[in-house]
Parts: C-alpha cells; structure tokens; sequence
C-alpha cells in the first residue's frame, strides 16, 4: 500500500503482536487507528484489550468489541458441520472459519467508521494473511489492506520486544523471551504451533494441550450423550434445547472431560509449505461423529457418497480463504439441499479419547428391517432379483475377461 490511509482498522487480540502492529501503524502511517476485537468464544476476558487500546492512544469512541459466539456458529461452523467438513481428513478448520467472519466486520466496522483501509496481524508464511485479505476483497473490493509483517523491518522476536520497549507497551513476563509456542483460540478449537513444536518428529510436551485432560488421565467411567438433529443441525443435548453457540461449549466441556479431539497434524499451507499444529477439538469431534451416524440413516446412498466425494474441496475452499466465493456458495447450496430430512437423535459414548455412536433413530430414517432381516421378510425383497443384477453388472467384466483370454 503506497497510499497514506485517512484512517485504518485493525484486528486487534491485545497481544503484544497486535498491540505492537496498533503502535506501529500510528507511528509508520501517522493516522488514526480503530481497533476491533471479536469474541468467538475463546474464553478470554476482552476488558483488558479495550484497556490497552486506549493506553496506546485509541479513541475509545474508535474500539469495537463484539461478541459474535452465535452468529459464528449459526453462519460458519454449523454450515461447515453439515458438510462433514475436514481438510487433509483431519483437520476440522477451527482456525480458518473464523477469518471469514472477522473480515466481515472488519468491512462493516470500516463502512461505519468511514476507514479506508484495515489492517491484520498475520505474518508473510501462514495462510490467514490469505484468508483476511481474500474474505476482504470479496466483501470490499476497493478496500486498502495493511499487512505489517509484509512490510515492517521487525524480522525477529528481539526486534519486536525492543520496538515494544520504546513505546512503551506492556510485555508480560513469559513474553520476555521466546515463547514456547504460538496460540489461536476460539468457541471450535484451540490450536498450537511454532517454537516447540516445529520439529514434527518430538512429541508434543503435554502442557500445550489446554482445552482438553489427557485421555490417560480421564474419567474411568464412560458417559451418555443424546444429540438431537434438525435439517442437520445439532438443536440439543440430552433433551435441552439451547442456542447454538451454547450446544457447541457443552459439547466442549463433555469432550474436554474425556480427552476427546486432540489432533498433531502435519498438513499442507495454502502457500506450499508443510507446518505442523496441535489442535483440540472436542466438541467438533463429538459433533462430526454425531451428524455423520443420523445421516446414516437418513441420506440417500448416492447423496451420501456425492456428499464425501465433494467434502475435500469444500474443505479447501475453506482453508484457502475461500468462503465468499461463488464456488463454495454453489457447494452449499448443494449440501443444504441434501438435509432436509436429516433428522432424529444419536446416542454416543464418551471415554478416555474415543467418541462412538451406539444408537441412532429418525422419523424420517430410511433404513428398513424388513429388507435386511435375516428372518422371514414378508416378501418385501425377492432374492431370486439379485441374480439379474449381478449379471447385468457383470457383462463389461466379463468381456474384458474374454478380450484378455482371447489376446493370450
């Protein structure tokens, strides 16, 4: 960006990254900052980020603090859910759901404000510099992006603690040196990378893990959960209707109990590099297995399958930062589509790590005891029709079979 911007707003956490980055584009760019700070359930108190905003200089008619728990998981995860979304066939995407939405208010914030240019705190390697600035031009295609890290000269840890220094911003004491390990949090997941973990042939120390008990350590009991489903929506738990974003912290306060949804990954970055995290996902991991066993009973084979076959690109689509695309709105519409009878309740046993479906039962389940019993069958299914079948698939085999003898 060559431009001076009139006024920019930042994405801002309170970290010392993004409190650094506020700092900088005062000092760099000499125009007002507006700070946004989203709570999407990471179980922080957002009081002190408004605090240290107006400590360096914000207006506090320019701080927005929203929570957005319930929009996040109405609009983004549950959609995400319905698709049985996992990228590389792990990853439930904690991270890269959450940027559609904060670029979103990012643009609202700056349509309000009058900003003409928003800024972010993810660096040149990773994939949310992508996903902010995709989602953001999608929204705004005529915005001014600000990515410091593309463009500042605070290469190294060092650097960024001495430029904190001399502006006096506030260092807690375990930032003093090298952090052990880079932490992203919200009402999904909580997901760690770097420093430790960058050698992916150690094992991950145990204390990186913050959301959820070591399955080793778990209770020795094993627990019952009912999950309800509407138009292949998760609407309650053991009978109790709640919110979304409310179903979604049970869900994590029964995982995390048990040990339930600890993932150490190796995946691929939009960008080509490999990179490994550590994430946790207890509720997402209850709520996958859960939607998956009522669709197994009230999908359609061929929807089903169709369904798996376009999961994976579903699933870049949202990793790559492409949520506001066509193609990805086209996919939904599709998977939509295919939940309108998905419906009924699943029972699921928690223990020690595992998540197993023991029970599932619809109104709208197309799943016959009639047809697949092994008893007498009142003549729902003739047998005798097999035989035609198998025939009829078999003739390409069979000559292909032929032209091989034939060519031997």
């Amino acid at each position: 960006m060559n431009l001076k911007p009139k006024k920019v707003i930042l994405a801002y956490s309170g970290g010392l990254d993004t409190s650094i980055i506020l700092k900088w584009l005062q000092v760099n760019y000499n125009t007002e900052v507006v700070t946004f700070t989203a709570d999407l359930g990471q179980n922080e108190e957002l009081g002190p980020a408004k605090n240290k905003a107006i400590m360096l200089g914000v207006d506090p008619k320019n701080i927005f603090v929203e929570d957005l728990r319930e929009e996040f998981a109405d609009e983004f995860v549950f959609p995400m859910f319905r698709a049985n979304t996992q990228y590389e066939g792990h990853y439930l995407l904690g991270t890269a759901i959450a940027r559609p939405l904060i670029a979103k208010k990012l643009i609202e914030i700056a349509d309000l404000v009058g900003a003409d240019a928003v800024a972010h705190g993810a660096t040149g390697k990773g994939n949310d510099q992508v996903r902010f600035e995709l989602s953001c031009y999608a929204l705004n295609p005529d915005i001014n992006i600000i990515s410091p890290w593309r463009e500042w000269d605070l290469t190294s840890r060092t650097k960024l603690l001495e430029f904190a220094e001399n502006h006096q911003i506030p260092i807690s004491k375990d930032k003093k040196g090298e952090a052990p390990f880079s932490v992203d949090a919200n009402l999904l997941h909580t997901s760690s990378e770097g420093k430790i973990l960058e050698d992916p042939s150690e094992i991950a120390p145990e204390y990186v893990y913050q959301r959820t008990v070591s399955p080793e350590d778990a209770p020795d009991q094993s627990e019952l959960v009912k999950i309800d489903f509407a138009l292949g929506n998760m609407i309650s738990i053991n009978g109790i209707i709640k919110k979304k974003h409310e179903l979604l912290e049970e869900l994590n306060r029964l995982g995390s109990k048990h040990g339930i949804g600890r993932l150490d990954l190796v995946e691929g970055r939009f960008i080509g590099m490999k990179s490994r995290g550590v994430y946790e996902t207890p509720g997402g991991t209850i709520l996958l297995e859960a939607h998956r066993a009522i669709e197994s009973i009230t999908l359609d084979q061929g929807a089903s399958h169709l369904k798996d076959e376009l999961m994976p690109k579903y699933a870049e689509l949202i990793y790559n930062g492409l949520w506001y695309s066509p193609e990805r709105e086209m996919l939904q519409a599709l998977i939509d589509q295919s939940q309108n009878y998905v419906e009924g309740t699943v029972t699921l046993k928690l223990y020690k790590g595992n998540v197993q479906t023991i029970a599932r039962n619809s109104r709208s389940s197309l799943y016959s005891e009639k047809h697949v019993t092994f008893e007498e069958d009142d003549g729902v299914y003739n047998q005798k029709d097999a035989t035609g079948f198998i025939k009829l698939n078999a003739l390409r085999l069979k000559m292909l079979a032929r032209r091989k003898l034939k060519a031997n």
